[in-house]
């Protein structure tokens, strides 16, 4: 039998360990998309800030081997920016998380996720180099999120991927940006108080089921065209955001 981890029924926590396993896939093959998976549907089973900390716990650790790889050949001209904006607004992110309506949060993050994908379905393209400013800026917007709810990916996906750099150079980029980014978000949910033994429970549980899937997804991406990348990607925004949407509780729950 199961145990009853964070008040979740044996059902509620299978879901979540199913949701996780997906998410890790995700993950893997695309270097991002574990948040827009994990998020939505653990967020209806638990407590927003409870989904949010253990992905935290659980990627930060497990991704550990691809950010060596990624490392390489990452472009961090941007990605340095990037970062350092997301650290700095991903504490203020967490403080809406802990004191927010988690209604009123869902809400917003949908309509804000499918905006960036309207940018990116639009084809919309610039060709100029990134600099620093704008690359901190949209760094910036991606620490609130991250902080508010662990999406941190559609600002910076949506900024990538409308630049000239090749797939293997995007799919670098997010896996090192978001492991810089990680040790904000973590400094950040622990001041607010998320880091509980609740959760480090939960989070050795779905542990190994989430470090598998990330290591097959990676597998994949070794076979995977640029097209079937941008369509994945493309299919996890527009995912997050509508299984955001507080009216599908019913079918969630």
């Amino acid at each position: 039998m199961l145990p009853d981890v964070a008040g979740l029924e044996s059902p509620a926590f299978l879901m979540v360990c199913a949701t996780i396993a997906l998410a890790g896939l995700t993950r893997g093959f695309a270097g991002f998309g574990a948040a827009m998976i994990y998020m939505p549907i653990a967020s209806a089973i638990m407590e927003p800030k409870l989904a949010a900390a253990s992905l935290l716990m659980v990627d930060a650790t497990i991704s550990l081997p691809m950010v060596v790889s990624a490392t390489k050949i990452c472009d961090w001209r941007t990605v340095l920016p990037a970062a350092g904006g997301a650290v700095i607004t991903v504490s203020l992110g967490a403080w809406v998380l802990t004191n927010a309506d988690p209604y009123v949060l869902r809400w917003v993050l949908s309509v804000v996720v499918l905006l960036l994908l309207i940018i990116l379905i639009s084809g919309w393209r610039y060709t100029k180099a990134p600099n620093k400013r704008t690359s901190f800026g949209v760094g910036a917007v991606s620490g609130l999120l991250g902080g508010m709810t662990q999406l941190a990916g559609p600002p910076v996906i949506t900024y990538w991927m409308s630049g000239p750099l090749p797939v293997s150079v995007i799919r670098a980029n997010l896996i090192t940006y978001f492991f810089f980014t990680s040790f904000g978000s973590f400094a950040a949910f622990w001041w607010n108080g998320l880091i509980t033994q609740e959760l480090l429970l939960l989070s050795l549980l779905i542990c190994p089921a989430y470090g598998l899937s990330i290591y097959l997804g990676a597998k994949g991406f070794s076979r995977s065209s640029g097209r079937s990348y941008r369509a994945l990607a493309y299919s996890l925004i527009l995912g997050a955001a509508i299984t955001s949407m507080p009216i599908l509780d019913g079918i969630l729950r």
